[in-house]
């Protein structure tokens, strides 16, 4: 290895700063500002080093990939997790990756559209002009609706507020996950821990009932298979590690995209400008009918809301990798055992690949044009290399299809404008606190006929 000294950074930083999640991600943009491209820090005897630059990115998750394993705070997620995609290493995950992948095929993804319309068509359903709606908690009901469905093949109807709870708790636990502490802070007869267990059950006995439904055979023909379908099928599944792969799905599958339709909604909410093109591109093409797959290639606009809003409040905003053996970067050695930081949120605001004002919002950023003018791995927030996100593509066409489904009927207006919002940066980026927003809405484009709204079903009492 090259004897370079190490690099620049703080060495013991305040722990506040690292487990606080408003003061991490201060932190981050504060320190990274100062020492550029890799810097390092220390907290007890474990080193970590923070890796800023598209070029470093590349090096360690995909040219490298298999010298590194998942960073400590996912293992220590495996108190929720157990042994799914998110936290599995080696031949195990290689395994389970290659049973999964065929579920998410664009092909078997674009057969899901209309089931993922028709969950948003029936929360529209019972929205009235001028109604005030807690926006986080909206959106999280909707994609839970959409994960239980079109993953699972089940239905959650009026559980949707107590099934929302229970993964609230799962979600907010963690920001244990970071502590060093945390397997044994896990093993103590705390409320937190008390509450974790009984919202883990809480999921687990929602989850193992859509598993029997599916043994028994019970299945709508009319409806294409599901994630759980495929899975039993395939025969190559223990019973435990069903469960992992699906407590892992129906977390990471309604969490994330959950965030990036708040965040984007907010966004939107605070630029006209940009609100009014995005409606303006939804009643051309989209008229007074519901989105379809195949429009998804007709809303480039769209496409490029969504992607600079993954850009300011990417929801997985860090990725972690710990090194299994000695290893190089940029001439500087790195012990085995350290771990190697990858904060999304903090290269999607550099001002070297976004400009002089990252923190503006500007759709423009993702035209094709601006893209290729900017380093591959400036943006990934889906991750990257052989540990990427497997559900990337249905993400992408859910959250299109939600927001365009959403937005051809209605405006969400901000009920504060000059509200604060604060950042919790758990293992996904949502906002601490409600963000209020009032409905409005839209009339129909002239000279459209109006179509038949799909059937509903009853709701909870908000909408």
């Amino acid at each position: 290895m090259s004897q370079r000294r190490s690099p620049p950074g703080p060495w013991n930083p305040p722990l506040t700063s690292l487990w606080r999640q408003r003061d991490l991600l201060r932190f981050l943009l504060r320190i990274g500002s100062q020492y550029g491209d890799l810097w390092r820090f220390r907290v007890g005897r474990r080193n970590y080093y923070v890796l800023n630059h598209p070029d470093h990115i590349r090096q360690v998750l995909i040219a490298d990939a298999s010298k590194f394993i998942k960073g400590p705070a996912i293992r220590n997620a495996r108190i929720t997790l157990g042994d799914g995609l998110l936290s599995s290493e080696g031949d195990l995950h290689k395994q389970q990756r290659r049973l999964i992948t065929p579920v998410f095929h664009p092909t078997r993804v674009a057969t899901y559209a209309e089931r993922m319309v028709q969950c948003a068509e029936t929360m529209c359903a019972h929205w009235t002009d001028g109604q005030v709606i807690d926006l986080h908690q909206r959106m999280t009901a909707l994609t839970l609706d959409v994960v239980t469905q079109v993953l699972f093949g089940g239905e959650i109807g009026t559980d949707v507020g107590r099934i929302g709870a229970a993964m609230h708790v799962l979600v907010n636990m963690f920001d244990r996950a970071r502590n060093p502490l945390a397997p044994l802070l896990n093993k103590l007869p705390l409320p937190s821990n008390f509450r974790f267990l009984r919202a883990l059950r809480e999921v687990e006995a929602t989850l193992q009932g859509f598993i029997e439904n599916k043994k028994r055979g019970n299945r709508d023909p009319k409806n294409p298979p599901d994630l759980l379908e495929l899975l039993l099928a395939t025969g190559g599944m223990s019973d435990k590690q069903l469960r992992d792969e699906a407590v892992t799905l129906f977390t990471a599958g309604h969490e994330t995209t959950a965030n990036a339709l708040v965040w984007t909604w907010y966004l939107l909410a605070q630029h006209p400008e940009a609100e009014q093109k995005f409606h303006e591109e939804l009643d051309r093409v989209l008229g007074d009918r519901l989105a379809r797959s195949e429009d998804l290639d007709h809303l480039p606009y769209t496409r490029m809301v969504l992607s600079e809003s993954m850009r300011l409040y990417p929801p997985a905003w860090i990725v972690a990798r710990q090194a299994v053996e000695n290893y190089e970067i940029a001439g500087y050695p790195i012990a085995a055992g350290s771990v190697l930081l990858m904060s999304q949120y903090l290269i999607h605001r550099d001002p070297r690949f976004w400009g002089d004002d990252p923190t503006r919002f500007d759709p423009g950023r993702f035209t094709e044009d601006a893209k290729s003018q900017r380093p591959r791995w400036a943006y990934f927030p889906f991750g990257a290399g052989p540990r990427s996100c497997i559900g990337e593509g249905f993400a992408w066409v859910e959250a299109m299809l939600l927001l365009a489904t959403i937005g051809r009927r209605w405006r969400l207006q901000l009920v504060d404008p000059h509200q604060t919002v604060h950042l919790h940066a758990t293992i996904t980026l949502r906002p601490e606190n409600a963000i209020p927003m009032r409905l409005i809405r839209r009339n129909p484009p002239p000279g459209v006929a109006s179509v038949t709204r799909v059937s509903i079903l009853p709701r909870d009492a908000d909408g």
